[in-house]
């Protein structure tokens, strides 16, 4: 074995093997970090080994065990260990996953995954499918093909003439929205006056009069409409069977957030959570959160098959197209990439239907959990409808020693959860995306947050 592989092979097992028991949280300041890994860079290079070894040892300190068991910050996923081999496997291969003709196994590989995914999440037949870095550039993607599929409508080409002139584009959004969502309406041009903001229930959901009220605000004009299956706070979904209806009346087309929640369809207890959440155009969701593959890993999901293709797709001269195979690369944004694909292909292989519908299970149980344990302390509120995986606590009622608890279990190690804010009140945002995640490992997180309330 190539000496430098097996080193690599070796401090990356270390480091799995460690993490269930790790501080979960970085350790060093940035000084320190800067310290450690800064340096003259050398005329003549170094030892590959060296580099190796101290590269490891100087970024442990400043490394967050987000692999551990008890790692619930920022809807962060594990990775499965098939997956994490499948991704080493990919980097060995290095192939371009863009073309079919640099890569044919990946690129069918893709398609497949692609093809399995859209079926777990019960998506409609002939709907097409592209991977991507992540929910930011699957919502890129969604909304170009959504964006030239509206505007085609009214007779303009927004491949060739741009936006300048064009009917402006209507897009209503949820008040409690991601903010991948407005990052996508800059990427793409619309700009956030676009933009038309829907006031939402408790939970985060949007109440549909008031969508109705705002859809009849400008009828006629080109509409996107943007929903959540899984509210990035409180996990919530909304009543999509309400949403598809009042947006059918209007010609808009919806679009879903599902970084999180589409898996929701894949399991048979959480399923109804999506209802009717297969009439929308489009679909986004991230690999890497529920279904814990690698970084990076999105995937982007487009009813009209035809707009998909061609606000993506691209030729030249040279691109080798004699043959009538998928080319991914024409279904997102990237051209060249590697293949991020496969870790899923093996994720699904490995686990199959009823595998992938107890991973959702059990991050949700867990989560549920979390909540009946800190909900029975009197010095803990839980501040949601637990229906999926996130759980927003709040401590001693007072933003103060809410942000302590937050910031005291990261730096006490135990456990890592993230700080937020909702309805106007502080709270720790929990979001148990982990296969590895045990009753105990719950049991010990909330017992570690418990004991920082003073």
């Amino acid at each position: 074995m190539d000496p430098l592989l097996e080193l690599a092979a070796r401090l990356g097992a270390e480091h799995v093997e460690t993490a269930p028991e790790r501080h979960v949280g970085w350790r060093a300041q940035p000084a320190e970090l800067r310290a450690a890994l800064g340096r003259e860079l050398s005329l003549d290079g170094e030892d590959s080994e060296t580099v190796l070894r101290e590269l490891a040892a100087d970024a442990e300190p400043g490394l967050v065990t987000s692999t551990s068991p008890r790692y619930f910050g920022f809807v962060i996923g594990g990775v499965l260990p098939v997956a994490r081999a499948a991704d080493w496997l990919t980097i060995a291969w290095d192939q371009n996953a863009g073309g079919y003709s640099c890569g044919p196994a990946v690129a069918l590989i893709e398609e497949i995954a692609g093809t399995w995914s859209r079926e777990l999440l019960e998506l409609p037949d002939g709907c097409s499918f592209g991977f991507t870095t992540g929910c930011q550039m699957a919502h890129v993607t969604a909304l170009m093909a959504a964006r030239r599929a509206l505007l085609d409508r009214r007779g303009w080409d927004v491949d060739e003439r741009g936006l300048n002139g064009a009917p402006a584009v209507r897009i209503i959004v949820p008040d409690d929205r991601h903010i991948t969502v407005d990052r996508a309406v800059r990427v793409l041009g619309f700009g956030l006056a676009s933009l038309r903001t829907v006031q939402c229930d408790d939970q985060g959901r949007m109440i549909p009069a008031e969508l109705e009220r705002e859809l009849a605000r400008e009828p006629g004009a080109p509409t996107i409409v943007t929903a959540q299956a899984g509210n990035v706070n409180t996990g919530a979904f909304e009543d999509f069977e309400a949403v598809c209806d009042l947006a059918v009346a209007s010609d808009a087309w919806v679009h879903v957030d599902g970084a999180f929640g589409l898996w929701a369809a894949a399991s048979e207890r959480r399923r109804e959570l999506a209802a009717g959440m297969q009439r929308a155009d489009s679909w986004a969701t991230d690999g890497h959160k529920t279904l814990n593959v690698p970084y990076d890993c999105g995937m982007a999901f487009v009813r009209d098959a035809g707009a998909h293709s061609a606000s993506m797709s691209v030729t030249a001269s040279y691109l080798q197209r004699d043959h009538d195979e998928r080319n991914n690369g024409e279904w997102s944004p990237d051209f060249s990439r590697r293949a991020r694909a496969v870790p899923v292909y093996a994720v699904l292989r490995a686990l199959g239907r009823r595998g992938v519908a107890r991973l959702v299970d059990g991050m949700c149980d867990r989560a549920a959990q979390f909540a009946d344990i800190l909900a029975a302390d009197p010095r803990a509120e839980v501040l949601n409808d637990v229906v999926f995986n996130q759980v927003l606590v709040r401590f001693g009622d007072s933003d103060e020693v809410t942000d302590r608890v937050t910031y005291g279990i990261q730096q006490e190690g135990t456990c890592w959860a993230s700080a937020t804010e909702w309805r106007g009140r502080r709270a720790l945002r929990i979001s148990v995306s982990n296969w590895a995640t045990t009753e105990d490992d719950v049991e010990r997180s909330a017992a570690a947050m418990l004991a920082q309330v003073r």
